[in-house]
């Protein structure tokens, strides 16, 4: 029988993951059907309703606004999902009623491989990351991928992490992710994040594309130090360049595309969508690299 997996969100539409895991299941000779449906938080429910009638789902990935909203749907949550509250992948499996499903988070992963790679290290089910990627860092935005953002950076051995949002009532999952992590939060207004990214050695943009690009032209002004490199990864990957990444660049930062957390953390989910062992992973992320123009891994 073959298998469906597809990708939810709203909207949906410019979502490269289609790609990703079409060219991953070939590879693998793996028999399943992955597409991108346009599903708002209001509907999930319905939607997993019938999802939970249909025997030929293996998995699904799940981006904004729905990864806190799934948490509630699934099953359970294992690993960095339960920790967090927040979930970016479900599997299925067998229930003693039907399916039952589980939620994942393979944000974390990504984020942290991301960085890892743009830094020369090694990525992959390697050794275990180590804590040479700066000691501060500032995370852009306050919502789900926030929480993975900054569950990575405690991975990588940061101790304190600046939030910046619009709003710092409203940072509850990054509390949480925090908390788990055992890391200190200082969140702090985004009106004044210009002044202060240039003193952090990384900085995490979980903003919406084009949301950043007010804090781009405040950039602009030149608040980074002669010293200062500091490396920036963007989630937003369209358009690309952003507004943000080409500020960031103009001043001599690193810039990590969104694309490399996305590539990254689909290996995870193929690994878990067709069962296939982590050997796989280095042919999985090479030919995912040809299908969107990304140089190879090897």
């Amino acid at each position: 029988m073959s298998r469906r997996a597809a990708v939810l969100g709203h909207p949906i539409s410019h979502s490269k993951s289609p790609l990703l895991h079409r060219a991953a299941y070939r590879e693998l000779g793996f028999d399943a059907d992955y597409t991108a449906i346009d599903v708002d938080v209001e509907d999930l429910r319905g939607f997993i309703a019938e999802v939970r009638r249909d025997a030929s789902w293996c998995g699904l990935s799940v981006t904004m606004p729905l990864k806190k909203a799934m948490t509630l749907e699934v099953d359970e949550c294992v690993g960095a999902a339960a920790e967090l509250g927040v979930l970016n992948t479900v599997t299925f499996g067998h229930g003693p009623t039907g399916p039952r499903l589980t939620g994942h988070n393979t944000d974390v992963m990504g984020i942290v491989n991301a960085l890892r790679h743009a830094s020369g290290l090694d990525t992959l089910h390697g050794a275990d990351a180590p804590a040479t990627l700066g000691r501060k860092s500032a995370v852009l935005g306050g919502g789900g991928t926030s929480a993975a953002a900054i569950a990575a950076l405690a991975r990588l051995g940061h101790e304190t992490v600046r939030l910046f949002v619009r709003d710092t009532a409203r940072a509850a999952e990054a509390h949480r992710a925090a908390e788990a992590c055992g890391i200190r939060l200082e969140v702090l207004s985004y009106d004044g994040a210009a002044e202060r990214l240039g003193e952090s050695d990384i900085v995490i943009s979980t903003l919406p594309p084009r949301a950043a690009d007010p804090l781009a032209a405040a950039l602009d002004q030149g608040v980074f130090g002669t010293e200062l490199r500091p490396l920036l990864l963007d989630v937003a990957y369209d358009p690309w360049p952003s507004a943000l990444a080409d500020s960031f660049a103009r001043q001599g930062g690193i810039v990590v595309p969104g694309l490399e957390m996305l590539l990254y953390q689909a290996v995870e989910q193929v690994l878990l969508f067709t069962g296939a062992g982590a050997d796989s992973a280095a042919r999985v992320i090479d030919v995912m690299c040809d299908a969107v123009n990304a140089p190879r891994r090897g």
